[in-house]
């Protein structure tokens, strides 16, 4: 079975993949967390991880999916096109699926996968304009938009989101468990 790439960065949003990941456990789903080096890279809450490999040391046909999260300041993490050069290669393969949550479709917009999708992003109006890196045209104010292989979220709406991502990969997850 290929795995899902989990791409974490400096102050990434811990609880924004937490639904998502536990999915991906429930249905068997091999994961590799990715970071840009070696280094733990520590989460807008304080968790500190150490990634499983590095964006340089991957086989990217051994993946089928991408997992982004927001974080504190995405707009710093679009400084460094190793993230966007990463997320073009990994997704330049038949049936990729990419789940991108709160402002981490900025990534996905940057490295011009948004190109006539429809979207959603948890950034603030002002700010999705004014960074110049979105098609208002295909913006839907949704807390989570699913077009194609791309789904995209508010961070508020993170257990919808770990939900469509596992229907998404067809897996096989007691969706009983996310709900009141």
């Amino acid at each position: 079975m290929k795995k899902t790439a989990v791409l974490i960065y400096p102050n990434f949003s811990e609880y924004e993949l937490t639904t998502a990941l536990s999915i991906l456990m429930q249905g068997a789903k091999p994961i590799s967390i990715i970071s840009i080096d070696s280094e733990p890279v520590r989460g807008e809450s304080g968790l500190t991880v150490i990634a499983d490999l590095t964006i340089n040391q991957i086989n990217y046909e051994e993946f089928d999916s991408l997992l982004l999260t927001g974080c504190m300041d995405i707009f710093d993490i679009l400084t460094n096109t190793t993230y966007t050069d990463f997320i073009k290669k990994i997704s330049n393969q038949d049936n990729f699926i990419i789940a991108s949550i709160s402002s981490s479709p900025a990534l996905l917009a940057k490295a011009g996968l948004l190109k006539n999708k429809n979207f959603t992003v948890g950034l603030l109006e002002e700010a999705r304009r004014k960074s110049g890196l979105f098609e208002d045209a295909n913006y839907l104010g949704e807390l989570v938009v699913q077009d194609g292989n791309i789904i995209t979220a508010w961070g508020s709406a993170f257990i919808q989101f770990g939900i469509l991502f596992g229907k998404a990969l067809n897996l096989q997850f007691e969706e009983g468990w996310y709900h009141k």
